[in-house]
């Protein structure tokens, strides 16, 4: 771990904890949230005023404590709600800090949870035994949200990157008149073939699955130097100590390849309002399938915009003007589309 400015005591203990276990992540992210926030990265850098946050521990429908924050803005009346849907390994605390003070400095209220077995929701770290059980979990806590009396009324849209682009989607296949729009950031409706291993080792992956469900036998590039594009940045990943970095289970890689080859089956049933932001350099999650997405999708109010020689991480790795750029289209899209139904 390359981590400058970081103490020896803390440097070493976060090098030696074991994340398999909600109590460690939370007792590690505790100790090093204070350093994630001081990097030199353009996400941390502005200061936005007038945003609150919020954290809360609770306990959803299956029994499972979930982690979840909010971010609102103090000064100015809510515009709608965004629901955000992390991405895999990920959590949404960290790099998602800073997007959604940005978000919520524009006037809207931000919603965020952590998957179970992600972050610092309970759960073995990286384990997806069941992404429908995932994608329930998610729809229970944002439900529970749009239901509270204080924003009643309010328009809804949900915000998902990457692999939780495929949880909005499948929200939003769960519950097709409940929204009002997706912003879908590099969205997984495909694994890029490079990513995926040759056939015969999938199968043999996908039998062992229901034998070994939690072992960490699936080959993996480095997702960080597959997906953040400027090298600085890169190297800041080391920052999100309580990503997931190992293998990817057997059960989890088994969920994501159904789940990404349903969605891509299903592109015609998607009916919503849709923004779709893609590098067109992803070699994460394959940009030609949004573009498929983009066609295919019933909704007659669609936007596409792909990005020349950008990256997977497009809020996250790439240069400062791209992720501003990035940031300005998402803004005005949402401005556009909570006037446009609000009035």
């Amino acid at each position: 771990m390359r981590w400058e400015r970081v103490k020896e005591e803390l440097a070493k203990m976060v090098s030696e904890a074991n994340l398999d276990q909600a109590s460690e992540r939370r007792r590690i992210r505790e100790a090093f949230k204070d350093v994630q926030l001081g990097i030199d990265h353009c996400l941390f850098k502005v200061q936005y005023s007038g945003v609150k946050s919020k954290e809360v521990y609770e306990v959803n429908s299956r029994g499972v404590e979930i982690f979840t924050k909010s971010w609102l803005p103090e000064n100015l009346p809510i515009k709608a709600l965004v629901c955000f849907c992390h991405g895999y390994a990920d959590t949404c605390t960290f790099f998602f800090e800073g997007i959604a003070k940005k978000l919520a400095s524009s006037g809207y209220g931000i919603f965020a949870l952590d998957y179970p077995g992600f972050g610092l929701s309970e759960g073995l770290h990286g384990y997806i035994p069941s992404f429908d059980s995932l994608v329930d979990d998610v729809v229970d806590h944002f439900s529970k949200i749009k239901e509270k009396p204080e924003y009643h009324g309010l328009l809804s849209f949900l915000f998902g990157e990457s692999m939780g682009g495929a949880v909005a989607l499948k929200i939003h296949f769960k519950q097709p008149h409940a929204w009002d729009g997706a912003i879908l950031v590099a969205p997984m409706c495909k694994i890029a073939d490079d990513m995926v291993p040759p056939w015969p080792v999938v199968q043999f992956l996908i039998g062992m699955s229901k034998f070994l469900p939690k072992e960490k036998l699936v080959p993996q590039k480095d997702l960080a130097e597959l997906a953040f594009k400027d090298p600085k940045k890169r190297e800041q990943t080391c920052y999100n100590v309580i990503s997931y970095k190992d293998k990817p289970r057997l059960r989890t890689a088994v969920e994501l390849l159904r789940t990404s080859q349903e969605i891509e089956r299903r592109l015609k049933e998607v009916s919503l309002p849709l923004l779709i932001l893609h590098g067109e350099a992803d070699i994460v999650t394959d940009p030609s399938v949004s573009k498929a997405l983009y066609e295919n999708a019933c909704s007659s109010d669609k936007k596409l915009h792909l990005y020349k020689d950008a990256c997977h991480s497009l809020l996250e790795g790439e240069m400062d003007e791209m992720i501003f750029r990035v940031f300005d289209d998402i803004i005005l899209w949402l401005d556009e589309h909570s006037v446009r139904q609000a009035s």
